[in-house]
């Protein structure tokens, strides 16, 4: 499995809940962040020690980079990045970086993608999905409430349509089978809108979420 982004360690947390989990590679720019992460005890009771596992390996370089030099294929790439605020997020957000992860995602793998917020930034996120779409992956869009961000979307994407698990590891504080379709569901003030995909020669996503969310900050 494969983790970009996600420097504090929370998401390997969660991926370490699954006993089949063999390996996990977490590629993370800022060195300090997995420092911190790993050795500050208030931290590290927060992501449960998961940047010390033996199953983990943590690489501090830029995502895009290393995956254009990488050959290795990935059963899960999970993509935590920060929103794209900037040029230099927005390019984790372009079709030329989705293709780099559809070259890197095995046959039946799935990846899932950090999409900032439907209900605030609503054309940003369907901008995501429309951009991994025109790579030629599949898509399923869900958000979720998060106490510390409000209302929160994500997308899964793969090469193959997405199956609904019909068991959870335990331990999960709010998830269950029986809730999982209420995350696909989007009502209508967070529906799909009309949105053209993010290309590196344009970033478009960039100027989309600015102008959304400077509306939240007047």
């Amino acid at each position: 499995m494969l983790v970009l982004g996600g420097g504090d360690g929370m998401a390997v947390r969660e991926i370490l809940k699954y006993p089949g989990v063999e390996k996990v590679t977490l590629v993370e720019l800022d060195p300090h962040m997995t420092q911190l992460f790993s050795q500050t005890p208030l931290l590290t009771a927060l992501n449960g020690n998961s940047l010390l596992s033996p199953k983990l390996e943590i690489v501090n370089a830029d995502a895009f980079g290393w995956l254009e030099g990488q050959a290795r294929q990935f059963d899960v790439i999970v993509i935590d990045f920060p929103d794209p605020s900037n040029f230099a997020l927005g390019k984790l957000y372009t079709t030329s970086f989705y293709q780099l992860v559809d070259q890197h995602l095995a046959a039946s793998g799935y990846a899932v993608v950090q999409t900032t917020s439907p209900l605030v930034a609503r054309k940003s996120f369907w901008t995501v999905v429309a951009t991994l779409e025109a790579v030629g992956l599949a898509t399923t869009p869900y958000h979720v409430h998060v106490p510390s961000f409000g209302e929160w979307g994500f997308v899964l994407a793969s090469r193959r349509p997405w199956r609904a698990p019909t068991a959870l590891p335990p331990g999960l504080r709010f998830l269950t089978p029986d809730g999982l379709p209420a995350l696909l569901q989007f009502p209508p003030d967070m529906a799909r809108v009309s949105a053209e995909p993010n290309r590196l020669s344009n970033q478009t996503l960039v100027h989309t979420f600015e102008e959304e969310w400077g509306k939240v900050h007047e």
